[in-house]
């Protein structure tokens, strides 16, 4: 059923572990979100497959 999930994350700058909601209506995203521990961008690539019930989320630094 699609809707928000809470998805924890590690940012890539700073490698502190944080949770982020993933909108499990869109099987395919790609968007920018600060981290909330050191605020630098990071870029989360999201996938939900058919049948999946949490998404597959790579998080890289925004300028990479």
């Amino acid at each position: 059923m699609p809707g928000l999930v809470s998805v924890r994350v590690q940012c890539p700058c700073c490698w502190e572990h944080i949770e982020t909601l993933v909108d499990t209506s869109i099987p395919e995203q790609e968007y920018v979100e600060d981290c909330q521990v050191c605020c630098r961008p990071m870029v989360l690539t999201v996938t939900l497959d058919d049948g999946d019930e949490c998404p597959e989320v790579c998080v890289r630094p925004e300028n990479d």
